[in-house]
């Protein structure tokens, strides 16, 4: 199997991440306003259903105001994030495919993941060859081939 393409994809705020976040939360909200109509009166409950899903959208949009503005680059054997400084990158993983979406947890040395959208429309040519990186398994680090069994 050939390794995969070096490439360099823009990361960014991505509008169907927030959509897709925005509907999950909605629809959380909804099950907690059935849930909260299901009891006979007010009560700690119900405030802790308002609660939980006032703290959650508070949440969500914490996470899609703090998405990275970089760069995600791979030259066939390691991965880095380049924009105000390069930043070695040990690990990328995909969390979930969703075609023209990709959900990324990124691993620095020594610092704690890092959690990015990719999307199709950021960079719809460079778009195979991203997918086709994350996917693919990293060359060994020996280099060498593995023997093969008798």
């Amino acid at each position: 199997m050939h390794s995969a393409p070096s490439v360099s994809y823009p990361l960014g705020r991505s509008r169907n991440a927030a959509r897709l976040l925005w509907v999950i939360w909605a629809a959380g909200a909804c099950c907690a306003c059935a849930a909260s109509y299901q009891f006979d009166s007010v009560g700690w409950r119900q405030m802790l259903l308002a609660a939980a899903v006032a703290v959650s959208a508070f949440a969500v949009r914490r996470a899609l105001r703090g998405a990275l503005a970089a760069n995600l680059c791979f030259d066939s054997q390691h991965w880095s994030l380049s924009g105000a400084g390069t930043r070695p990158i040990v690990a990328a993983a995909v969390a979930l495919d969703l075609q023209s979406l990709l959900l990324v947890r990124l691993q620095g040395a020594g610092t704690r993941s890092q959690w990015c959208w990719l999307e199709r429309r950021a960079d719809p040519l460079r778009w195979n060859d991203v997918r086709r990186a994350l996917h693919a398994r990293l060359p060994s680090p020996a280099g060498g081939a593995t023997p093969a069994l008798p």
